[in-house]
């Protein structure tokens, strides 16, 4: 726990700028947790519909430092920032959900020149081969130092040195100020134009948007009581927009027809209404599973089958509040 954060109030922290903030703010929006900024600069706010919550705006590296040292108890930012700055974030926090958005890819990009390096093997036997020839280590331009040892030496690349990037990485092969990178990438256009191509299999993390909990916060019984409620909004809406709502009459329905769904298309079942000659069933089946469930359904003497989009599904068991509490007290 951390003694910086000793009151009873839930703090979450969302990227302050650009698209990541206009994103999650429309995540949580969808999630029934409109964002009300309370100040004229827009540093602070509060979640609509939820007490005992404050929001902060950050910018998404500093969200994830503070997650990593106890300053906040959730926080929204990139994966590839949760991994870059914590040491170790298997023990500092716990993904609650992956928002869907700010997709990047952080990966290995060496100059197109270089036609017979395609794989992380190749790209040690070049930097063997450039330290005899030069006399020295190939240099690496990235902003991420942590990822990049940690992905090198497991590929077993030793001859190499850091230049810590703070401008445009993909530029430095090309002003000589590096021989390769290590950087982000969306669609590898920006590479592309400078001459540059990603290994093969030169992939270090596949990252986009995450609600983080952090587990060395001060936790108390307040702070958790808004968790839960967060939590329970977020993933109605995250199961949701999974699953499509569909309701049909069918003759016979007992819990082994029901049971029966379940196990061939992975619905979610409920027990149909009383009082009706023929028993009218509701279910919530995964998107992809809707055609063949209503085949299926069809072909069983379902004459009409109705389906539509829920905007939340609420179920007794609250999955993300559980996991945060199996994390805190194990």
């Amino acid at each position: 726990m951390n003694d910086s954060m000793n009151n009873d109030t839930l703090v979450i922290g969302l990227p302050s700028k650009g698209r990541l903030e206009a994103n999650s703010l429309t995540y949580f929006a969808r999630a029934g947790l409109g964002v009300v900024k309370q100040d004229g600069r827009g540093y602070n706010g509060r979640l609509q519909g939820v007490n005992n919550v404050e929001v902060v705006f950050l910018s998404a590296d500093e969200i994830a430092q503070r997650l990593g040292n106890g300053g906040l108890h959730m926080g929204v930012t990139g994966e590839d920032l949760i991994y870059e700055r914590i040491e170790k974030p298997e023990l500092s926090v716990e993904p609650m959900a992956r928002l869907g958005f700010g997709h990047a890819t952080v990966a290995v990009a060496v100059p197109k020149s270089w036609i017979d390096v395609r794989l992380m093997v190749d790209l040690d036997e070049v930097a063997w081969g450039f330290r005899t020839r030069y006399g020295r280590q190939m240099r690496i331009a990235t902003k991420y130092t942590r990822l990049t040892r940690n992905f090198l030496s497991r590929h077993g690349v030793t001859n190499y040195r850091i230049v810590e990037s703070a401008g445009a990485t993909e530029g430095a092969p090309g002003i000589g100020s590096a021989e390769f990178i290590v950087d982000i990438t969306s669609t590898g256009a920006t590479l592309a134009a400078n001459n540059l191509k990603l290994l093969e299999d030169g992939v270090i993390l596949k990252s986009e948007a995450v609600l983080m909990a952090c587990l060395v916060a001060s936790w108390s019984t307040p702070t958790l009581t808004a968790a839960a409620e967060v939590l329970a909004m977020i993933m109605a809406r995250k199961r949701a927009a999974s699953m499509v709502e569909v309701r049909f009459v069918h003759k016979g329905v007992d819990v082994g027809f029901l049971s029966s769904l379940t196990e061939r298309f992975g619905v979610m079942t409920s027990f149909p209404r009383e009082g009706t000659a023929q028993d009218v069933v509701i279910v919530y089946c995964p998107r992809e599973q809707l055609h063949p469930l209503v085949a299926w359904l069809q072909k069983d003497g379902s004459q009409t089958v109705t389906a539509s989009f829920p905007d939340y599904i609420f179920t007794a068991d609250n999955e993300g509040y559980d996991r945060l509490l199996a994390r805190l007290n194990g």
